[in-house]
């Protein structure tokens, strides 16, 4: 098994050196590091490349594959995400805000780094260039620990990071990576209470759980995203169907694609079957309860199962609803707290459903795919928490910091 206490123990020393760097030190470290993935672009291709075979071999989904594979253009994105990070605002020593006591004592909240921080994830390699920039930026040290499916390209972009710091004459233990896919290594890591100050996990419901039940360490749980669309009987449905279909197809393997599409029964006779007539064109399976059926050619009968669902695949689960209260009760019932959204061209109803549904993300006449930590302006993401602890949605740089609290006096003392 890897030695875990040597890697907390360099990860925290490193922690305490990379708090004290300059906001330009930093950038400038980023942006090294943005260069050497483009220089090294060949040798990422040949481990991802492994990884795909691999993939291959194991008869792993097409579209769990598209989450795999890199591309030239996908490591320029890398790239361009790394250096978009090195451009925003560096929250740590900010404070956000000073008041004065009856004391007398000037007191602040002033931002600083969590410290060590441990990733698990799964499958896509770009998280490992998005959790290294935005922990680097933001002061943390991390240990990175991906799934089998993609630990060579993994490994190969964690060793470009380390050998840009070593380059730039920094000890490389800011990014580090567990080399080891091993349950048990994972467990050790779920419990590394000495030097990890927090576990973000980032995967599929399987994950999340798994280090739910077994970590010691704090959690920041990203969500799994059992998405919803609901159209209202107030929608445009000319523009609600590129809405559907971008929400659904664009990249159904992901967190924020949508699973279960809602729809007013006002409109279900005549929008369904143009809806249905998309989806096929797009090759989506639909799964539908009985009202839907009546409308579809195509469609499957859903099972109470499809409701809670999250298929990260080319099926879409459809029900017809009475009403706007409706669909919001079947929504906060199923969905994941991740994202969901309403079509609709009537204020009262955007803004209820905004008021009332439960989730990170909430969208008037919008498609879900937009939460992403890129997309909001944080460079990258961390993950997409679902939780309701400081950190919920996308999490960038404000979110991987504390707080402590300095205290200026002049001599008080407490009576």
């Amino acid at each position: 098994m890897i030695d875990l206490q040597t890697l907390g123990k360099q990860a925290k020393d490193s922690a305490y050196q990379l708090g004290l760097l300059e906001t330009a030190k930093k950038n400038e470290l980023l942006n090294q590091m943005a260069d050497a993935l483009e220089k090294r672009t060949d040798d990422i291709l040949i481990a991802n490349t492994l990884d795909l075979n691999q993939a291959e071999e194991n008869k792993i989904r097409d579209v769990m594959k598209d989450r795999l594979r890199l591309t030239p253009e996908r490591i320029q994105e890398m790239a361009n995400g790394m250096r978009q990070v090195a451009q925003l605002p560096d929250p740590i020593g900010n404070v956000d805000k000073m008041w004065k006591n009856t004391d007398g004592l000037l007191i602040g909240q002033q931002r600083v780094p969590l410290g060590v921080i441990g990733i698990i994830y799964e499958s896509r390699p770009n998280v490992t260039t998005d959790a290294a920039s935005l922990c680097f930026k933001s002061g943390n040290a991390v240990i990175l620990r991906g799934g089998k499916e993609a630990f060579h390209s993994n490994q190969q972009l964690v060793q470009i990071l380390q050998d840009a710091l070593l380059e730039a004459q920094l000890a490389p233990y800011a990014i580090q990576f567990v080399d080891d896919t091993s349950h048990e290594t994972a467990k050790a890591l779920m419990q590394l209470t000495d030097y990890l100050d927090v576990l973000i996990p980032r995967g599929g419901a399987g994950l999340i759980r798994r280090v739910k039940q077994t970590a010691t360490v704090p959690v920041i749980e990203t969500g799994t995203g059992n998405n919803h669309v609901y159209v209202d009987r107030h929608a445009q449905l000319d523009m609600a169907i590129p809405i559907i279909i971008n929400a659904k197809a664009q990249r159904p393997s992901v967190c924020n694609a949508m699973e279960t599409l809602l729809i007013h029964h006002e409109v279900a006779p005549f929008f369904l079957p143009k809806i249905e007539e998309a989806l096929i064109a797009n090759q989506i399976e639909i799964h539908a309860d009985e009202r839907a059926m009546d409308y579809l050619k195509t469609a499957l009968p859903a099972t109470e199962a499809d409701w809670s669902t999250e298929y990260l695949d080319y099926i879409l689960a459809i029900k017809v609803v009475d009403s706007l209260e409706e669909a919001i009760v079947h929504i906060n019932k199923y969905n994941t707290k991740h994202s969901e959204a309403i079509i609709t061209d009537n204020y009262g109803a955007s803004q209820k459903f905004l008021k009332e549904v439960d989730a990170a993300a909430v969208y008037v006449n919008a498609s879900t795919r937009f939460t992403d930590g890129y997309v909001f302006g944080f460079g990258a993401e961390i993950g997409i928490s679902t939780q309701k602890i400081h950190a919920r949605g996308p999490m960038g740089l404000h979110e991987l910091t504390s707080i402590k609290y300095i205290v200026y006096g002049n001599g008080q003392i407490r009576h």
